[in-house]
């Protein structure tokens, strides 16, 4: 209940605190300093909750993406990236950003970021070895893409799309098409 309070007040780009949370939850004021002492430990337990509903996304998209096909699998993983963070904009933020608390301060997050970040890496040794790629710079493939995705998201967060001519509704099918520009760039020519 606070949790989703917290993350309700941050999608309304208001001031998360404890006792609004409380006060949106509707219990006591008191009463949610027993489970979080303070805003950070509320905001931790927020984007730790985000983080569970965006591995959640990306784990349904890699089920559905071919485990024999690591390029498929990259671009299924930026493609839930980019759909997650533009359908949950605040979840987004409060994930990617040091805005609401100190990322490293939450073991759960910082251990869950370092098994998406080898996940990729894992995509890309795989399309490595079956000769997929240009460049066998895969650190760098990897921060071009983080970069792609995370660049994107800003952008639809920050409502830049309209004056690049992209209408509300054709932001995500342009997700994809910058996501398949991308995988042919990395990708070797058939």
């Amino acid at each position: 209940m606070l949790i989703d309070a917290a993350l309700q007040l941050a999608s309304e780009g208001a001031e998360v605190s404890v006792r609004e949370a409380a006060r949106r939850a509707a219990v006591s004021p008191g009463a949610p300093f027993r489970h979080f002492p303070n805003r950070d430990a509320l905001m931790a337990a927020a984007a730790e909750e985000a983080q569970r509903r965006f591995r959640s996304e990306i784990e349904v998209a890699l089920g559905q993406a071919p485990a024999t096909d690591p390029l498929g699998r990259f671009r299924a993983f930026g493609l839930a990236y980019l759909r997650w963070a533009m359908r949950n904009p605040a979840h987004f933020e409060i994930i990617s950003t040091g805005r609401y608390f100190a990322h490293g301060s939450s073991p759960e997050l910082t251990r869950d970021n370092a098994e998406l970040i080898a996940l990729t890496e894992q995509m890309l040794a795989d399309a490595a070895a079956q000769g997929l790629l240009r460049s066998a710079d895969l650190k760098r493939i990897q921060i071009a893409g983080r970069a792609l995705v995370y660049g994107f998201a800003r952008m639809n967060l920050d409502g830049h799309f309209p004056r690049w001519g992209v209408d509300e509704g054709e932001i995500e099918r342009m997700a994809e098409g910058v996501i398949d520009l991308f995988i042919a760039g990395i990708a070797k020519s058939a």
